[in-house]
């Protein structure tokens, strides 16, 4: 009976530490995504994108959310930056239901677009093709 409890704490105890240790890496994986989007490097935005997804089977929708630029999301960095090749893409890869959501600040890319005055952005008008 004391075996069967001692393995299963040590069972336990190994998958705690292994699952903390996968978050670790996840977040040292998307490290410096906020530089690339910034830069406007979309090669190297595909081949961190690509990465995650293979090592940790995470697409961008599953980490989006995460992830804050200087308090902006992904795409509003990319905007706010005029990331032009990295927006359009991140607002292709994120599903078109989600890009309707509101974000941490409670509002819309659209309703933050306009109180932006960045309708004229590339971005923007891909976002409104793909809503």
């Amino acid at each position: 009976m004391l075996k069967i409890v001692k393995t299963t704490l040590v069972i336990a105890a190994s998958t705690l530490a292994f699952s903390n240790a996968a978050q670790a890496d996840v977040n040292e994986a998307l490290a410096n995504i906020c530089t690339i989007v910034q830069a406007d490097d979309k090669g190297e935005l595909r081949k961190k994108m690509r990465r995650v997804q293979s090592d940790f089977k995470l697409k961008l929708h599953d980490y989006y959310s995460g992830i804050s630029c200087n308090g902006n999301s992904l795409i509003r960095t990319a905007l706010v930056n005029n990331a032009v090749d990295v927006g359009t893409l991140l607002v292709k890869k994120m599903p078109s239901r989600e890009l309707q959501n509101p974000e941490a600040d409670g509002k819309t890319l659209q309703a933050w677009i306009a109180e932006q005055g960045l309708q004229s952005s590339p971005i923007s008008s891909e976002l409104n093709e793909r809503i």
